[in-house]
């Protein structure tokens, strides 16, 4: 299907799977063209989280400038609830596995927005709201969204979630650990001598081969190993999560972009790295432990071999991905933030929506009664 936008763009919206298939050529092409440094918009990322995790209507936009495409937005339509309303909802192909959402736009971002805009607004009698997740802060969508949106008379909000760390790297590797904190580095060398009291140490990568699935395995148990299986947040808790790490992991091989690493002792594998390296950057996607082993910290000695492999092999950026947390603020004190942002059309649900998200749950939060009590009931709810 063809929607001709203003300003000489033109939409081909694509449901059909197979279409989505013939894109990759053109998504790849228009990866290449933006030179886009996450991997979470290209084509192999996308298609394999729609192949696992895919529900509703596929309704990817290409957006084109005469003949030749200039941008993509992956969507899919969804009925969702929010705060007890049953809302038809406009998303990116994305859930809690997809560290940053957005869209891919090549050139002409002024055109490629009001184009992507435009085919919104045309369908916007059948949603209630356009949700895109896990946005970088830095993003033009940020920008031009809410603008176009506005000028139409729509409601919109953006939401912080969360402020991933990561580390710019350059050629000096001792300059960088020296930059570390001295407690960290004193933590490090003494925990590397105790796990080499235990026999030798070694650093392994797999990236291709017929090695793939046995690490993979290897990988998953130690992703788990920890506490995630119990609270069934581990790979290996759900099939279609472990479907897509395992599918993502063969279609990144064969793009040269797999990282599996692993901390070994006397061969035995005790910590966990799932990375993948695109372009000039490493993103750690799902680190993991052997707790027997805890006490020799070995995740951070993992970090230490990752890292360090990294600066070797002239990598700008090791992004840590994920929120804050207290163990990557050790290695990196720079912070990418992320949000969602909300399109509502001013209808009395959507309307409703909008104004418990943005206008009295923060102004509950400010009061202290309010906290308590969300507090004493999230105690007593039982945990997932």
């Amino acid at each position: 299907m063809r929607v001709v936008a203003e300003r000489a763009c033109t939409v081909d919206i694509v449901t059909d799977y197979q279409a989505f298939l013939d894109l990759e050529p053109v998504w790849n092409r228009l990866a290449e063209q933006s030179g886009t440094a996450d991997p979470f918009i290209t084509y192999e990322w996308v298609r394999t989280w729609w192949d696992c995790f895919g529900h509703g209507v596929l309704w990817i936009l290409v957006v084109k400038l005469g003949p030749e495409p200039i941008a993509i937005a992956p969507f899919m339509w969804t009925t969702e609830r929010r705060y007890g309303l049953k809302l038809r909802c406009v998303q990116l192909l994305a859930n809690d596995h997809t560290p940053r959402g957005d869209f891919l736009v090549a050139a002409h971002p002024e055109l490629a927005y009001y184009a992507i805009w435009e085919c919104l607004l045309r369908q916007s009698a059948l949603w209630d709201l356009v949700q895109l997740r896990e946005v970088p802060a830095d993003s033009p969508t940020l920008d031009h969204l809410p603008k176009l949106a506005r000028n139409r008379g729509f409601l919109w909000g953006v939401w912080h979630s969360d402020d991933s760390p990561f580390v710019p790297l350059g050629s000096d590797w001792n300059g960088y650990v020296a930059s570390l904190p001295a407690k960290h580095r004193s933590n490090l060398r003494n925990r590397f001598g105790r796990l080499s009291a235990l026999g030798s140490v070694e650093f392994e990568t797999v990236s291709s081969g017929p090695a793939l699935q046995a690490a993979l395995e290897d990988g998953f148990r130690l992703e788990g190993a920890a506490w995630k299986t119990q609270a069934q947040s581990a790979i290996g808790s759900h099939a279609a999560v472990q479907r897509f790490y395992t599918l993502l992991a063969e279609r990144a091989a064969a793009r040269g972009w797999l990282r599996l690493q692993f901390l070994k002792v006397n061969g035995r594998r005790i910590a966990f790295a799932y990375a993948l390296a695109y372009r000039d950057r490493v993103y750690l996607v799902k680190p993991g432990y052997d707790p027997a082993y805890a006490a020799y910290s070995p995740g951070n000695l993992l970090c230490y071999h990752a890292v360090r492999e990294a600066c070797g092999a002239g990598v700008t950026v090791y992004d840590f991905l994920g929120r804050d947390e207290d163990w990557k603020r050790q290695w990196a004190r720079h912070l990418r933030s992320h949000y969602w942002l909300f399109v509502f059309p001013d209808r009395r649900w959507a309307r409703l929506v909008w104004y418990a998200k943005f206008e009295l749950l923060p102004s509950l939060q400010q009061r202290p009664l309010y906290l308590q009590l969300r507090d004493r009931l999230f105690s007593k709810a039982p945990r997932s």
